[in-house]
């Protein structure tokens, strides 16, 4: 489960990688999509999860199918976002939100964070699947007291600035992610900056997550700091 947060915390979502910029497995980066096939089928890759992670599509022969897509979050994170729902009712009418629901979001949310670190060329080693040691940190702290039924019947809404800016940042990320693949094949070596950036968008990114699943009722902020 993912580690609890101190009070003096700024915000009680919080990510963090150990930065790996150089000595990088070259071989492991260039196969990196299909080494992570089993994480991306169970936990998702990359990017803002709205609706959970499996999506209608419409292909070319005219038959709507029920697949994974990239930028979801996968069979678990289907299923937070259907114990997401339950929970959403039962603050609204019980002013709670069980327990074990809001332990599964977290457990998904931990999982998934350290997949998307190894999805997304900042970490080498292979993520463990659930719980387990790994240089990428994922923490929230379970809210006390009661739950803002306001910030929860409105949610979606709230959330769509958020989204929006994040569409933009996710356009950007997949650039620097392209840039950052070819840089690390040819020097060994993830660029700085763009490092840092990738960082940011998935500290933000992953903080959004949490507060759409219930987590936290604080706002998450438009920044990309720890």
């Amino acid at each position: 489960m993912a580690d609890t947060l101190g009070p003096a915390a700024p915000y009680p979502v919080a990510y963090d990688v150990a930065p790996q910029l150089h000595g990088r497995n070259r071989l492991t980066v260039l196969f990196r999509l299909f080494l992570a096939i089993p994480q991306l089928i169970l936990v998702g890759g990359p990017g803002l999860v709205l609706g959970g992670g499996l999506a209608w599509r419409f292909p070319a022969n005219g038959d709507w199918t029920w697949g994974v897509h990239w930028g979801g979050g996968g069979v678990l994170g289907a299923v937070a976002f259907v114990m997401a729902i339950i929970a959403w009712f039962a603050i609204l009418v019980a002013n709670t939100h069980p327990r074990g629901l809001w332990d599964f979001a977290c457990f998904y949310m931990s999982w998934r964070a350290r997949a998307i670190a190894y999805i997304a060329l900042l970490r080498d080693e292979y993520p463990p699947f659930g719980d387990g040691a790994y240089p990428a940190h994922f923490a929230v702290s379970h809210p006390d007291g009661p739950r803002n039924k306001w910030s929860v019947a409105l949610r979606i809404v709230y959330v769509i600035p958020q989204a929006i800016v994040l569409f933009f940042l996710g356009i950007a990320w997949c650039i620097t992610a392209v840039i950052a693949w070819f840089a690390i094949l040819f020097t060994g070596s993830y660029p700085e900056p763009l490092y840092r950036f990738a960082v940011g968008y998935l500290r933000w990114s992953l903080r959004v997550e949490s507060y759409l699943l219930l987590l936290r009722d604080e706002y998450p902020p438009f920044s990309f700091e720890a």
